[in-house]
């Protein structure tokens, strides 16, 4: 008999065990009071308990009703949010949303962003990782992931619509301790290339040998985490380039220090950065606005970590 239960019979007992008579579930369910009677009396047949002591004026909930409402209420909640699941993807909703974010991003723009998707869209699960040089590209082309947050480069290609989102600072740091930090003036690239440079590397083929920025000295260091990276920088490993907005309290507290080198423009250089898509399978609703909040995120963070 459990098997003929009807979403009508538990919505009925969860509207007469809120409203606390059968008289005014009927009005807010706009039936006869005999019918919210019937249904009620139907249920506790079927289920084979009492849901309500009707011994007094108003029903009262049993000890074994109170307990039960409370299932009912997740079977209720839980269809309903099957139609309406079912109902967002007959209209295009992605049911997941793949992101994949190249590592100098700001990680702070993403978990904005990613706060205020779920409140768009409880219902579209998100899944997001991190990758380095073509690590992001690859992703996105092959199908591992709807949107890629990556630096735009040579390498993009014509299969990618491309959307700029900021720019990012590109620092060439080394320890305070490093001999290369000693040096006054700018350093010339014959000293850079006595040094050990750290390079960030995905383990692709397509990045091998590859840098944000040159690589400078026969001595290279392939790491593929940039916080490890970070932390060979300041135990004095060697020398290499990072995102300006991490590691700028290193910097601040002396733990780290700018290389100023010759015969390249003075200061940081930026690296653009850009939300990509495959014009053959562009995003769906969520993917959409996700890239859109994104880049209201970029617009509203303050110019000194939004560099351009």
């Amino acid at each position: 008999m459990l098997d003929a239960l009807s979403l009508d019979q538990l919505r009925t007992f969860i509207v007469a065990a809120e409203e606390g008579s059968f008289s005014a579930a009927a009005r807010k369910m706009f039936r006869a009071q005999s019918a919210i009677s019937d249904l009620i009396s139907k249920l506790e047949g079927q289920i084979g308990v009492v849901l309500f002591d009707r011994s007094g004026r108003y029903p009262k909930l049993t000890p074994e009703g109170l307990a039960l409402l409370a299932d009912a209420k997740k079977i209720v909640a839980s269809v309903d949010d099957l139609k309406a699941r079912a109902k967002e993807m007959s209209a295009g909703l992605e049911p997941e949303l793949a992101v994949v974010v190249d590592v100098f991003f700001p990680m702070d723009g993403i978990a904005a962003t990613a706060r205020d998707f779920r409140n768009q869209f409880p219902r579209v699960s998100l899944r997001l990782h991190t990758e380095a040089l073509c690590g992001a590209y690859q992703a996105v082309s092959d199908g591992r992931a709807a949107i890629g947050v990556v630096p735009t480069s040579s390498m993009t290609s014509p299969e990618f619509k491309v959307e700029r989102l900021m720019g990012v600072g590109h620092t060439i740091v080394v320890a305070t301790g490093h001999p290369l930090a000693m040096r006054e003036g700018r350093v010339s690239r014959p000293e850079l290339a006595q040094h050990t440079q750290l390079v960030l590397s995905d383990g692709s083929r397509q990045s091998a040998n590859r840098e944000l920025g040159a690589i400078m000295s026969p001595s290279t260091w392939h790491l593929t985490d940039l916080f490890a990276k970070r932390a060979f920088l300041l135990n004095g490993v060697g020398w290499g380039g990072m995102p300006a907005h991490t590691i700028s309290t290193d910097i601040a507290e002396g733990r780290l220090v700018r290389l100023d080198i010759e015969d390249s423009p003075t200061g940081d250089q930026i690296i653009e950065m850009s939300a990509i898509c495959p014009i053959a399978r562009p995003p769906g609703p969520a993917g959409r606005w996700f890239i859109e909040r994104l880049r209201e995120w970029c617009l509203e963070t303050p110019r000194e970590s939004n560099l351009q």
